[in-house]
Formats: structure tokens, sequence, C-alpha cells
């Protein structure tokens, strides 16, 4: 996709990715709608009329030089789903942003990732089982995730980068702005430890009722595992949980007291089934893969062969498919699952299911 047609779809925030796959498949390619971008065309994309005509007002003034020029001035990186840097993670989802904005490095989601959310009214309680979770996270080298949003989010970025570690904030809003306002040093310091700012709306985008549900499919899409560090009933954190379990990823809450009301939301989603209660921070390293579980056998492995040196070597903490692994060894098929498998007994590789692996 050209740069131009990114980011004039991007521009006019409609393209979701059941309608850019519509576009492809009807024109060939993005490339080709861009100069049939019209009245006929937005209604056939399923667009009410409202929008329809917003739309057409949004394209009559845009121009894609100047906009690119606006980003370059705030620092602004932007990719579409086209592109090879575009996060493999949130491709494994339904409903992936077709674009994105960032300031940071986008280098950091290529690292194992933890969703870490909760209420924007965090308790002394939820504030000790961040200071209790974040800092192992980090020590184990997963990014945390979080939307920079008062209360939880905010501490979890903020424990992550006074613990060393690099954290990405996914905003509800377009990065000409940060909401809320008072984290704006906050999120200075996120991009200045390595972290990332993220956000797929374009830069005049406001914060509103819509943007940050679609902000937390964002958090799940990118994560390993979401855990809930403090929600009462309601709490757009279990949104995020939601999505992650309909995504097919883990899954955490910290329990609280049954009386208190800051728990419901974790306490519910725990006995609902929603959601795996977690004590520790090694609960959740454990369940998804990145620290083998206590009791099991950690003792170094001595491959046998070159084939098994070089899997072994491949493989890491972040889970990758047989294809990737394909690609980087360059062995056949056979010559893989038969070495893959042999690891895997020895306990130096862990089979994840649906065809992805990590080093044991």
């Amino acid at each position: 996709m050209l740069k131009d047609t990114a980011l004039t779809w991007s521009w006019l925030n409609i393209l979701t990715k059941r309608r850019y796959d519509a576009l492809v498949q009807a024109f060939g390619d993005m490339d080709e709608t861009i100069n049939r971008i019209d009245r006929e065309l937005l209604k056939n994309l399923g667009c009410k009329n409202e929008t329809v005509e917003m739309t057409i007002k949004r394209l009559e003034k845009f121009s894609p030089s100047s906009y690119f020029k606006r980003l370059g001035e705030l620092g602004i990186g932007f990719v579409s789903i086209e592109d090879p840097s575009y996060p493999k993670s949130l491709l494994e989802i339904p409903d992936p942003p077709v674009f994105l904005y960032f300031k940071g490095s986008l280098d950091i989601l290529k690292e194992p990732c933890i969703g870490c959310v909760g209420t924007r009214e965090m308790s002394a309680y939820g504030k000790r089982a961040v200071q209790e979770f974040i800092p192992s996270f980090v020590r184990a080298g997963a990014v945390t995730v979080s939307g920079l949003a008062l209360g939880i989010d905010a501490q979890v970025a903020r424990e992550t980068i006074d613990a060393g570690g690099k954290t990405a904030a996914v905003l509800g809003n377009g990065l000409s702005s940060v909401y809320p306002r008072s984290n704006s040093k906050l999120a200075d310091e996120i991009i200045g430890s390595g972290g990332l700012i993220l956000s797929e709306f374009p830069l005049d985008q406001k914060p509103d009722k819509y943007t940050f549900p679609s902000r937390n499919r964002i958090i799940a899409g990118l994560s390993l595992g979401t855990i809930v560090l403090e929600a009462g009933e309601g709490s757009g954190a279990l949104i995020t949980a939601d999505l992650a379990l309909d995504y097919g990823r883990e899954v955490f809450a910290v329990p609280g007291q049954i009386f208190d009301e800051n728990f419901t939301g974790c306490n519910r989603e725990i006995a609902k089934g929603h959601a795996k209660l977690v004590l520790s921070a090694d609960d959740v390293l454990c369940e998804i893969g990145i620290i083998p579980a206590s009791g099991e056998n950690i003792a170094a492995y001595e491959p046998k062969n070159d084939i098994e040196k070089s899997l072994y070597m491949i493989l890491t903490s972040m889970p990758q498919s047989l294809d990737e692994i394909s690609e980087k060894s360059n062995l056949k098929a056979g010559e893989i699952n038969s070495a893959l498998t042999v690891l895997e007994l020895s306990g130096a590789a862990k089979n994840l299911g649906g065809g992805l692996w990590i080093r044991g």
C-alpha cells in the first residue's frame, strides 16, 4: 500500500479489517481504491449516511503530504497492516487495526508481552499488587502493555520503568496529545526508557466512549496473557479481559476481599472461570511459558546434534510458528518436527498448541 493511500484511509478513520478485506477483494489492492472514494463506495462498505457525509468532508480537506509532514514534526511513526514491521501478534486476532501510529520502539512488541489492566480508582491494595507483579515480569524479560489511564494503568507504566523494563501504552485517542493530560510526562518517560506509545486513531481523534473499547482490543491482541490487577463491577479492564478470552489468550485476575467493591470484577471473572486466580507473578509467567513451572527440571540442555542445537538456539520465550522456525533454520519440515519432539521430551522445548513453540 502506497504511503499516500494508507495515510488517506487512516485519516478517514472508517476502515475496519472487514472493510479492508472487501476493498482488496473488489479492487485487487488498496491503491486502486484511492481515486474511487465516493458516496456510493462508502455506502457499499456499510457506512451510515451521517458517516458518509462526514467522510467526504474529511477527504476534501485532506493533504497526505501535509499530514505526513505533521507526523514527522511530532516524531510519530506510521505503519499499515501490509507493512513487515506491523506487530505479528495483532495479525492473529480477527479484528486487527488496519493502521497504527506510534512513538518509540515498535520492536519491543517482538518480545513476550503481558497485558496489565485495572481500575482508574486504584486502592492501596491494588497498588501493592502492581508493585508485586510488575518487577517480576520485567526481570523475566516481559514487556508490559496497558492503556495509560489513571490508576492501575499509570502505576503499571511507572513500576515497569522503575524496574528497568519496557512498557507499551495504547491510547484511545490520536497521538497529537496524551489523555489524560496529567500523564503527558509519564508518556515521555515511557518513550525515553525505550518503550512505546501506540494508537490506531488519526491525530485529531478525541477520546470517547467508543475509542476505549477499541483500544482495549489492541492491548488484548498484543499480549500472550492479560492480568486484571484490580477491577470493580463494570470496569473497562473487564472488557480487555473478555476480549483476550475471545482471542484464545490467557486471562488472569488478582483476587480481593468479597466485600471490596474494587475487586468485584476480579472475583466474578475468577468465579465464572473466565480468569485464572493468581497469587504471584510466577503463576502468570509459568502459565504463558516464559519461565518453567516450579519443580520442573531446568538443568541446562545439551543438544545431541547440529539440528537440535540449531533449533534450540532459535527457540526463545516468544512463541514461534513452525513456518518461522523453518525460515530461520533452513531445515526441512521432517527434520524440524523430529528434533522438536526430542527437545520437548528433554524439557528443552514446549509446544503451546496451534503450531507455536517456545524454549522449555
